[in-house]
C-alpha cells in the first residue's frame, strides 16, 4: 500500500510537471512554469520519503527500547539569589524629565 501511494503520487506529479512543461514552452509561457516543472517531481517524491523517515524512526525507537536508561544527570545547584541593590538616586536632569512626562500624562488625562 506504501509503495502504491509513492508511485501514484510520483507519477501524478510527474504528470503534472510536463503538463507545466508544455505551458512553459507555450506562447504564453513563463518562468513561473518553469518553476513549477521544477517543484512537482519533488512533490510526487515527498511521500516516499516520508514513509522512509517514519520506518526509519521506528527502528531507532526500537533500538532505544531494548537499551538500558542511561542514568540520570547530577542535580544542578542554583547559586542563592543576590540580595537586591539599593534603589538608584535620581539625579537632577532625571528629575525634571520625570516631572515633564507627569505633566504631560495629567494634561492627557484632563483632555
Amino acid at each position: 500500500m506504501i509503495v502504491a501511494t509513492s508511485l501514484v503520487s510520483l507519477a501524478l506529479c510527474c504528470g503534472l510537471a510536463w503538463w507545466q512543461w508544455d505551458r512553459f514552452t507555450s506562447a504564453t509561457g513563463t518562468f513561473q512554469n518553469l518553476g513549477y516543472v521544477l517543484q512537482w517531481p519533488l512533490f510526487g517524491l515527498f511521500p516516499a520519503f516520508m514513509f522512509w523517515r517514519i520506518k526509519k524512526l521506528r527502528e531507532r525507537e526500537e533500538q532505544a527500547a531494548g537499551q538500558p536508561e542511561p542514568p540520570a544527570p547530577a542535580p544542578v545547584r542554583v547559586p542563592a539569589p543576590r540580595p537586591a541593590a539599593a534603589p538608584v538616586e535620581e539625579d537632577d536632569e532625571l528629575a525634571a524629565y520625570n516631572r515633564y512626562l507627569r505633566e504631560l500624562n495629567a494634561r492627557d488625562q484632563q483632555s
